[in-house]
């Protein structure tokens, strides 16, 4: 039961909210345009809120259930940990979509909201705030995410949930290479700029 909830939380993190909100409203595949990813980031710049925000709310439900999920059915902590490793996984490397898909951190997120809420608060702190001084969102979600294992273990010493937090960060540090460069190089995008197809 406990393999086959964790196996199943990848494939949850596989379902592709953004991949599938482009499609319906342009019959389009979203990983042809913009930075190709399928988060709600990209979706934003390519068709706006109203459709960017139900694809960050399902990216961090679908991770947040299931982590929550774990925790109150099962004994062993280390299961909701696992599966809010595979659900990010998952939604990186859909299977449903040839393994290319977001940048995992609004689902990230969604799982810290539910194992530890102090340093999920304070790790989306940081990204607001990141945002706000420099308007670079991958800048900002780099920040947040790379602080949420340094949160959790200065805080509460919790060895286990900062190696998840370490683990996701390098995950979703390799989807942001393309950002990384960009950054360096002074050419990233800011927040609100539009992508023109």
């Amino acid at each position: 039961m406990n393999i086959l909830f964790v196996v199943l939380a990848y494939f949850i993190g596989s379902i592709p909210s953004g991949y599938l909100f482009f499609r319906l409203g342009e019959n389009k595949d979203i990983r042809g345009f913009g930075s190709q990813s399928t988060g709600a980031t990209n979706v934003l710049r390519l068709k706006g809120w109203k459709y960017a925000v139900p694809v960050a709310v399902l990216d961090v439900l679908k991770a947040a259930l299931p982590v929550w999920l774990a925790l109150r059915f099962f004994d062993d902590r280390r299961i909701a940990l696992a599966a809010a490793f595979l659900i990010t996984l998952g939604h990186c490397f859909p299977v449903f979509i040839r393994f290319r898909g977001g940048k995992g951190v609004s689902t990230a997120m969604g799982a810290y909201a539910v194992l530890a809420p102090v340093p999920f608060v304070l790790s989306l702190a940081v990204f607001v705030g990141t945002i706000a001084a420099t308007r670079f969102v991958s800048l900002g979600s780099l920040l947040a995410t790379l602080s949420f294992p340094l949160w959790a273990y200065f805080l509460y010493g919790d060895r286990q949930l900062a190696l998840l937090g370490l683990a996701i960060f390098i995950l979703i540090a390799l989807r942001h290479r393309g950002n990384i460069k960009r950054l360096l190089r002074g050419q990233e995008r800011k927040f609100g700029q539009r992508e023109k197809d």
